[in-house]
């Protein structure tokens, strides 16, 4: 498996991975929605075999300054379980922090994105209209961020 980030030659086959991922659309949705407005900081796909089963979405928050939200990831079913989304999310966080981003907020589980340092105790400390129990922040700079409100890129609006 490799993992790059995606080109203009693989929006069509990372809509399908995502929808057959999600069982639905609103997730493609969204990844076109961030692209199209250009927000979207670091798109990466997982390849095996040269079919792409695997994409990670981050995109730039408008508040904090020099955050992202990650949103979505996914593996395609028949692959889930084997680690690529556990290496889509590592590389994407190596990624940030090598751009200089500060924090990485996240919509999920807890369960599963506390393995990769995400911490809803940090998040309490941010305002947000997704606050609660799956909200969750990773500190990735060397910079401290001080607690402002976490506003979202327009796109998320159809969530």
């Amino acid at each position: 498996m490799t993992i790059r980030p995606e080109t203009s030659l693989d929006c069509d086959a990372i809509r399908s991975v995502i929808c057959e991922a999600f069982h639905q659309s609103d997730e493609a949705d969204l990844v076109e929605a961030l692209r199209s407005a250009r927000v979207l900081e670091i798109s990466l796909v997982a390849k095996e075999d040269n079919s792409i089963v695997g994409h990670i979405a981050l995109s730039k928050l408008k508040s904090p300054a020099n955050s992202l939200a990650l949103a979505p990831v996914c593996v395609v079913e028949n692959q889930q379980g084997r680690g690529i989304g556990s290496s889509l999310i590592q590389t994407a966080v190596a990624e940030a922090r090598s751009r200089g981003f500060s924090m990485i907020f996240v919509l999920g589980d807890p369960d599963y994105y506390s393995r990769f340092g995400f911490s809803t105790e940090l998040a309490e400390g941010f305002p947000c209209e997704y606050s609660g129990s799956f909200f969750m922040a990773l500190p990735i700079g060397k910079e401290h961020l001080e607690p402002t409100s976490v506003i979202y890129p327009k796109a998320f609006g159809g969530m």
